[in-house]
Parts: C-alpha cells; structure tokens; sequence
C-alpha cells in the first residue's frame, strides 16, 4: 500500500504487529483497508512500510528503503490510500463530469510526498482509493 504517514504515535508499528496492538490507532484505519483489499484481491499477503519494516534495526531499514522500488514494481497490486480524500456520499455539485472527490484528491497530501514518486512510477497499476475504501481511479484514468 501506499499512503501517507501519520504522527509517529498514531501509525501501525513493527512492534505493534508482533505485540498484537495499536488497534487503537488511527493508522490502524489503513491496515484494516489493506487486509481487506487484499482479501478480497486474493491476495496471500500484504506490505505497508510502517509497520513491516522492523525500523529499530538501522540494517533492515537500510535494505528496505534500497528495496522498495524494486517492491513496488514487481508488487502483484499496488493500492494508494488517500488518507485526506473521502467521497462521504456527497451530491455532486460541480459540472456532470467532475466528481465531488476531484478537488480534494489533486490536493492530498501523497502528491507532496518525497516517496510516492517511486510508488506511482515502480508498478504497473496504482488504484487509488478514498479514505472511506471507495475505488477513484487508477493511475492511467486520474
């Protein structure tokens, strides 16, 4: 998956995963996305960096920041979560063609981010997704 990062308090960790905590979370939102995504993709597993890197090892956070392109690119699906974009429901308001989702979604943060550079050019498909787990678009049709 890729997505935005939270404050450090609020993001899935390593150590959560392997300690069965931060349900309370608020990244744990974009966990639960990814499994179920996943699940319903048939896929056996899933990556999100936050919390399966294990990031108290300088080695093993090495060799995955060295990895990740080669990840993203040879991932089977790759889902943008778009932690700042929701579609709510909302009544269209601008013209027929322009969803109420579009303003936000040129905004969102993860085009500012460094990172996601890699995350949008490595694979072969991106499909990006609202906060709410609603399907936007992929990366040729947005």
């Amino acid at each position: 998956i890729s997505h935005t990062w939270g404050a450090d308090q609020e993001e899935v960790t390593f150590k959560d995963i392997m300690e069965t905590t931060g349900r309370d979370k608020i990244g744990y939102e974009k966990f639960q996305f990814c499994r179920e995504r996943a699940t319903s993709d048939c896929l056996d597993y899933f990556w999100i960096d936050t919390c399966c890197i294990d990031k108290s090892s300088s080695t093993e956070l090495s060799e995955a920041i060295n990895s990740m392109f080669r990840w993203y690119r040879e991932a089977a699906k790759c889902y943008a979560y778009l932690s700042d974009v929701s579609t709510d429901g909302s009544i269209q308001t601008g013209p027929p063609s322009q969803p109420t989702w579009e303003a936000a979604f040129q905004r969102s943060r993860w085009f500012t981010c460094g990172w996601t550079l890699q995350e949008l050019l490595a694979p072969a498909s991106v499909r990006f997704y609202s906060t709410d787990g609603k399907l936007l678009g992929d990366k040729t049709s947005l």
